[in-house]
């Protein structure tokens, strides 16, 4: 049982900011009244012309209490976020650049830019709205200050109208295009979400836009169409339409009133619609850094001595505050569903559904109750905190792990830690996964090895191979690299030529390696993807006990998940190395002139298919594309998908050991891209990747000496040894001849 904090709590500041910012706002329509400051110039802009008192007063009146109001509405949804539990994201003098620069990429458009057409469109209304709120508040700052220090007059004035006309029709292309884009473009991700909040918010938008420019059109004409007003290059040509129309006094005050209370109506539905994410997202790029690295999991304590009594996540309190707020930074832009590889085949899965769900059950169970992050159909019910009221098995059993919907995210939300945290829950309390799974738990705990694969063949491929090391974990390592072959380098047939490839490439290159052959277990990470953290945790702790008894320091891997648990999870676990990927060594031997590739050629179209673990987990795109890069003859293409935007092989996240029954299998879509580009070879630099990729290749028809898929290290060292044997073979003629 918990005890509740006590103390100032951010929910209290949040109402706190919104009373001091509402009284101020009161105040500011209290001293000019007192103060009685105008400006004489001849060329500026009174504030209130033609407003009566009474409206100046309801004015003054009401827009402090629905700012208050707001505030307070604010503060219940951050009090949802208080329900979760602690997670570490503080600002430190470390990574305060970091978190500076994370936030100005969002807030400079840069991440939603990354689609170019709805980037410019919510650029257009974000910045265009950011400006209107500068210009209004310079003009109310303008209204507080003594004569002698008002500046909004004369040529000042003249820029600040033309400034404000600009950020108008700004804003009114943007949000008109925004409305066309949602209700007659309607592409399918948007389309499927489009809800009655976005009725009120881009109608309020809207609203804003049109009012402000009709105020403006009938104040310049109140006015006489004075000369200077004419760098309001919108407002003054329409002043011309309504000059001399009778009673242009109760016009003006008309078009006044509704454009104050568009303002009221967005303050009012700001906190309670999706429009919070204003708010919301920026904050939330804010606390995109974090302690552990990009491709770890949160860490959980010694299964073996901790007394907590639940595993992973199955309720609201049991997600973390950070985990909580994503789901109110939502856009529900849907381009996480757009890049889902089990959405794109017809699996359950739909990632945008996942933080919404999440986000009802929050809203829901909350004390006070909020909005949901979206209008909710009226047929769902909610009835605890319990996340599997909303989400099913079989939607987080269909993730691939591939972290596309992290990476596309336009305001840094974790989808997938929520979606691990879960399968924790599932496998560690609930023992709710696929009955395959089942199989290879076993095999891990009893074998080491998912496979199930005896650990006295881990080595036998080094027996095809001359002065492969073998250590076996008892004795000092007195070797410079340890080569962490992996489960399926050591037991799977096509992978196994990989390693005798990448082995055969480090003895050309003189490198002191060995490798631990039956002493090596599975780092464990099919395990801990599908949630089953007992089992990650017993095989780490066994491999960590042998590589800190050693004194290993420095470790090759060819498996990006090895790599990724090694490098960024076992430290979690005490488990400290200097790791590098095969692509990345390779890249350096290459570099070093540690490889002679003077006679290397390989006169073929290549394309590589990026590695989830590799890329998006760990940001290693140019290393496995620059060893391929550095052959002669060689032509690389690249598939519609690639870096950062990939598609996944379909075998992440402990796919590999669960059968694909829904929809089309992930690899054969994949590899049919991978087809359609032409290439004659396919290079890979993971073995799940290679399995998948070759098998979906054969499922098109494709034989071997069509497409060719194959590690990058096998097309490196078959371009090497094509070189000699073509120079042996001229050689040969010439001392024939």
């Amino acid at each position: 049982m918990t005890t509740e904090r006590k103390g100032i709590k951010p929910h209290h500041l949040v109402v706190a900011l919104g009373v001091a910012i509402g009284a101020f706002t009161a105040l500011s329509g209290v001293v000019p009244l007192l103060t009685k400051w105008h400006d004489k110039s001849p060329i500026e802009r009174p504030v209130f012309i033609n407003v009566p008192g009474p409206l100046k007063l309801a004015f003054y009146t009401l827009i402090p209490v629905v700012i208050v109001y707001g505030a307070y509405m604010f503060s219940l949804r951050v009090k949802n976020w208080e329900r979760g539990a602690p997670e570490r994201r503080a600002t430190t003098p470390k990574n305060v650049k970091r978190r500076f620069a994370d936030f100005r990429s969002g807030v400079y458009m840069q991440t939603l830019l990354r689609d170019p057409a709805a980037g410019v469109m919510h650029s257009l209304i974000y910045f265009s709205f950011l400006i209107l709120l500068a210009v209004t508040t310079v003009l109310e700052i303008n209204h507080q200050v003594p004569v002698g220090a008002k500046f909004l007059h004369g040529q000042v004035y003249e820029a600040y109208a033309a400034v404000g006309d600009a950020a108008g029709l700004g804003l009114l292309v943007g949000t008109v295009w925004a409305i066309v884009r949602r209700w007659v473009a309607r592409p399918y991700r948007i389309r499927t979400k489009t809800k009655i909040d976005h009725v009120l918010g881009l109608g309020t938008l809207l609203a804003l836009a049109i009012t402000g420019f009709g105020t403006e059109a009938w104040r310049i004409a109140l006015v006489g169409r004075p000369s200077f007003e004419r760098w309001s290059f919108i407002g003054y040509p329409l002043s011309g339409l309504v000059d001399g129309l009778h009673n242009l006094h109760g016009g003006h005050q008309a078009w006044w009133l509704l454009h104050v209370l568009a303002f009221v109506v967005f303050l009012a539905i700001l906190p309670v619609t999706m429009m919070r994410h204003m708010f919301t997202s920026p904050i939330n790029m804010y606390l995109r850094d974090r302690e552990r690295p990009k491709g770890a999991m949160r860490p959980m304590p010694n299964l073996m001595e901790t007394e907590l009594e639940s595993f992973g996540a199955s309720t609201i309190e049991e997600f973390t505050w950070k985990q909580l707020l994503d789901t109110d930074a939502c856009t529900m832009c849907g381009r996480c569903t757009s890049v889902c590889p089990a959405n794109a085949t017809g699996k359950p899965l739909d990632p945008r559904e996942i933080v919404l769900k999440t986000g009802e059950v929050m809203a829901a169970s909350g004390d006070p109750k909020v909005s949901p992050p979206i209008s909710l159909d009226a047929e769902i019910t909610i009835s605890s905190s319990s996340m599997f009221e909303r989400i099913t098995p079989e939607e987080i059993w269909s993730c691939t792990t591939c972290k596309a919907c992290d990476e596309i995210c336009p305001v840094n939300i974790e989808i997938l830690d929520k979606i691990l945290d879960m399968r924790r829950y599932l496998s560690l309390m609930e023992s709710n996964f696929p009955t395959e799974l089942g199989a290879a738990y076993r095999s891990m705990e009893n074998s080491g090895n998912p496979w199930g694969m005896s650990q006295a063949d881990r080595g036998a491929w080094a027996n095809k191979l001359d002065g492969i090391a073998v250590v076996d974990g008892s004795e000092p390592f007195d070797h410079e690299f340890l080569y962490w072959v992996g489960c399926a380098g050591s037991f799977d047939d096509k992978n196994q030529k990989v390693t005798q490839a990448m082995a055969k490439l480090m003895q050309r290159a003189g490198i002191d390696f060995a490798i631990l052959g039956p002493a090596e277990n599975c780092t464990g990470d099919p395990a801990r993807r599908s949630g089953n953290e007992y089992i990650f945790q017993m095989l780490a702790m066994q491999n960590i006990e042998v590589l800190d008894g050693m004194g290993v320091k420095k470790i090759i891997t060819q498996c990006p998940h090895c790599f990724n648990t090694l490098m960024n999870e076992y430290p979690q676990l005490g488990g400290k190395y200097e790791v590098v990927h095969h692509s990345q060594f390779l890249e350096w031997l290459i570099d070093q002139g540690k490889l002679d590739l003077s006679e290397a050629r390989l006169d073929e179209r290549v394309v590589y298919h990026d590695s989830c673990y590799l890329g998006r987990h760990n940001d290693v795109y140019l290393s496995p594309r620059n060893v391929i890069g550095s052959l002669a003859g060689i032509e690389i293409v690249e598939a519609s998908r690639n870096g950062t935007k990939g598609m996944c092989c379909g075998a992440g996240g402990a796919r590999m050991w669960m059968e694909e029954t829904i929809g089309s299998k992930v690899n054969d879509v994949r590899a049919d891209e991978l087809v359609h580009t032409g290439a004659s070879r396919i290079a890979t630099a993971c073995p799940f990747c290679y399995i998948m990729i070759d098998d979906g290749v054969k499922g098109l028809g494709k034989e071997e000496d069509e497409v060719r898929v194959a590690d990058i290290a096998m097309h490196l060292l078959e371009a090497i040894e094509q070189g000699e044997a073509n120079r042996n073979g001229g050689l040969l003629e010439t001392v024939e001849d």
